[in-house]
Parts: C-alpha cells; structure tokens; sequence
C-alpha cells in the first residue's frame, strides 16, 4: 500500500503540497539541470496552483504540461491550458516551459502526433499530480470511453479519447507515460471523492475504477482534504 497524506484543511492540503512538488522539481534541477511537472485540470488543483506561483524556483528549468486536455480552444472556458496559464504560469512560475497540446486544432491527428514525439523524447517525469473524477476517471482514462483499453495497455505516449459521460474529445497522456515518473499524486478534496477513491481502489488494476491502476502504488500517494 503506497503513502497517503491527509490534511484537515484545503489550504493545509495545498501549502503542503506545493511545498513537496518543489522541493522534487529542485532535487531533478539539482540532480539533472531540469524538471518536469504533469498537472491536471479541473477545480481541484487551482489552490496548488496559485501556492506553486509563488513558490521561488528556477523555473525557467522546469517544463509544464497537462495529463490530459479537453480539445477545445484556450478561449473556451473549459480549456484546462488557459486554467494552468491563468493560476500557475504566473508570478515566480511564469517563466517555466509550457508544452502545448495544440488543443483545438482541425488536423487533431498531426497534434497527437507531435504531442507523442514530445513526450516520447522526455525523460521519466519528476512529478505527476492526477485528479479523479466522481467516476474514478483520472486523465482523460474514462470508464465509459472505448478508447479505455487503448489508453492502459498502449506503448504509445498518449492518444485521443472520447467518453460518453462528460463533454468535449480529449488528449490524455496514456498509464504507461504517467506511470514514468518519480514521483506520483493523486489529489483529492472532499468525503464524497475519499468515498469513490476507497471503492474504486478496492481491487487494483480494475477497468472499471481507472484510478486503481494508478493509487496504491509507489510512487503514487493519496493527498487529500475534506
């Protein structure tokens, strides 16, 4: 059974949080001369965002891409590229590296395989922090998407998804790339989602629940708050 950090307060959870995503990115500075940070979209990470932007790093030598992108444009309000430009790649952070999905493109063929050339050239990740959807969805890996088997079994980078539950096609870094780094998160807040993620990490490596093939084991941890 891998760690789990639990903090009674949202604030505690991303002062915390932000604390140890920087101390990795400076050991990889340190250790190799740069760093890599996998975020995720949604509500939950914005706190960790905001805390990250303060936060006195090189970042000029860190690069910050998502786990996985709604593939609208940075004008639609649910483009997570605009949310992180907005809440991370301000202040101290702003100077870091963006890796962009081209989101939103027509030639959606051509971005995946660029997004796949970039990736596949990229060192193991220093950090990856991983949401969780009420589904157990995490990334872009939904339980009602048909490219769900593709996306945890693929040697690929990444690929294209479309779930049936929820909005917008999407780009999605697949299990295996997520998987390759040396420091993992899964970031939750709230009961009703400490609930699923209990349920849903029941029995590992379940189809079903995406998250299990990703929580409960090192080196992923559970960081959570009510």
């Amino acid at each position: 059974m891998s760690k789990s950090f639990i903090f009674s307060s949202r604030d505690e959870l991303d002062a915390a949080l932000a604390e140890e995503v920087s101390a990795c990115l400076l050991t990889g500075i340190e250790a190799r001369g740069n760093a890599s940070l996998v975020v995720s979209g949604g509500s939950t990470p914005k706190g960790l965002f905001a805390a990250l932007s303060t936060t006195r790093l090189p970042w000029e030598k860190v690069t910050v891409l998502l786990a996985d992108e709604r593939w609208v444009s940075e004008s639609h309000d649910d483009s997570n590229s605009a949310m992180v430009k907005r809440l991370l790649l301000q202040g101290e952070a702003a100077s870091a590296h963006w890796i962009s999905f081209n989101a939103g493109s027509d030639d959606a063929t051509s971005a995946l395989a660029n997004v796949r050339a970039t990736l596949k050239a990229m060192d193991t990740f220093d950090v990856v922090v991983l949401g969780m959807g009420g589904d157990s969805h995490t990334a872009s890996l939904f339980p009602c998407s048909a490219e769900l088997s593709e996306g945890l079994t693929t040697s690929d980078t990444a690929l294209m998804t479309q779930p049936t539950t929820a909005p917008h096609r999407r780009l999605s870094l697949s299990k295996r790339r997520l998987l390759d780094t040396r420091m993992g998160i899964v970031h939750i807040v709230g009961e009703d989602k400490l609930e699923v993620y209990r349920q849903a990490t029941a029995a590992l490596d379940c189809d079903e629940h995406p998250i299990s093939h990703f929580a409960e084991r090192a080196p992923f941890a559970l960081w959570f708050s009510p």
